[in-house]
Protein backbone atom coordinates (compact mmCIF):
# COMPACT_ATOMS: atom_id res chain seq x y z
CA UNK A 1 0.00 0.00 0.00
CA UNK A 2 2.91 2.37 0.84
CA UNK A 3 4.90 1.77 -2.52
CA UNK A 4 1.09 2.62 -3.78
CA UNK A 5 0.56 6.19 -2.39
CA UNK A 6 4.25 6.76 -2.82
CA UNK A 7 4.09 6.09 -6.67
CA UNK A 8 0.69 8.20 -7.33
CA UNK A 9 2.18 11.35 -4.88
CA UNK A 10 5.44 11.26 -7.87
CA UNK A 11 2.64 10.58 -10.52
CA UNK A 12 0.93 13.53 -9.67
CA UNK A 13 3.49 16.18 -9.27
CA UNK A 14 4.62 15.34 -12.22
CA UNK A 15 1.43 15.78 -13.91
CA UNK A 16 1.59 19.36 -12.14
CA UNK A 17 4.99 20.26 -12.79
CA UNK A 18 3.75 19.46 -16.49
CA UNK A 19 0.45 21.52 -16.28
CA UNK A 20 2.62 24.32 -14.38
CA UNK A 21 5.14 24.69 -17.36
CA UNK A 22 2.02 24.46 -20.24
CA UNK A 23 0.51 27.21 -18.27
CA UNK A 24 3.60 29.20 -18.42
CA UNK A 25 3.30 30.03 -22.01
CA UNK A 26 -0.78 30.71 -21.49
CA UNK A 27 0.46 33.19 -18.27
CA UNK A 28 3.54 34.98 -19.35
CA UNK A 29 5.72 36.75 -16.56
CA UNK A 30 4.97 34.69 -13.54
CA UNK A 31 7.31 32.61 -14.15
CA UNK A 32 5.31 29.18 -13.76
CA UNK A 33 7.72 26.82 -15.63
CA UNK A 34 10.60 27.59 -12.92
CA UNK A 35 8.59 27.63 -9.62
CA UNK A 36 5.54 25.39 -10.33
CA UNK A 37 3.24 27.55 -8.74
CA UNK A 38 4.98 27.05 -5.73
CA UNK A 39 5.21 30.46 -3.41
CA UNK A 40 8.57 32.17 -4.26
CA UNK A 41 9.90 35.76 -4.32
CA UNK A 42 9.91 35.91 -7.47
CA UNK A 43 6.40 34.75 -7.82
CA UNK A 44 5.05 36.65 -5.11
CA UNK A 45 6.52 39.36 -7.11
CA UNK A 46 5.34 38.86 -10.56
CA UNK A 47 1.54 38.80 -8.69
CA UNK A 48 2.05 42.01 -7.25
CA UNK A 49 3.02 43.76 -10.79
CA UNK A 50 0.88 41.92 -13.09
CA UNK A 51 -1.77 40.86 -10.67
CA UNK A 52 -3.37 37.54 -10.07
CA UNK A 53 -4.77 35.57 -12.36
CA UNK A 54 -7.53 33.70 -12.80
CA UNK A 55 -5.34 30.26 -12.01
CA UNK A 56 -4.41 31.62 -8.57
CA UNK A 57 -5.72 30.52 -5.47
CA UNK A 58 -7.98 33.21 -4.17
CA UNK A 59 -7.81 30.91 -0.64
CA UNK A 60 -4.46 31.45 -0.47
CA UNK A 61 -3.91 33.84 2.24
CA UNK A 62 -1.19 35.63 -0.25
CA UNK A 63 -2.98 35.64 -3.14
CA UNK A 64 -5.99 37.32 -1.28
CA UNK A 65 -3.66 39.97 0.41
CA UNK A 66 -2.56 41.29 -2.81
CA UNK A 67 -6.42 40.94 -4.37
CA UNK A 68 -7.30 42.91 -1.28
CA UNK A 69 -4.53 46.02 -1.59
CA UNK A 70 -5.35 46.11 -5.52
CA UNK A 71 -8.89 47.14 -4.63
Amino acid sequence: VALSISAASILAKVHRDRLMVELDGKYPGYGLADHKGYVTKIHQAAMEKLGVSEIHRRSYANVAAIINSQN
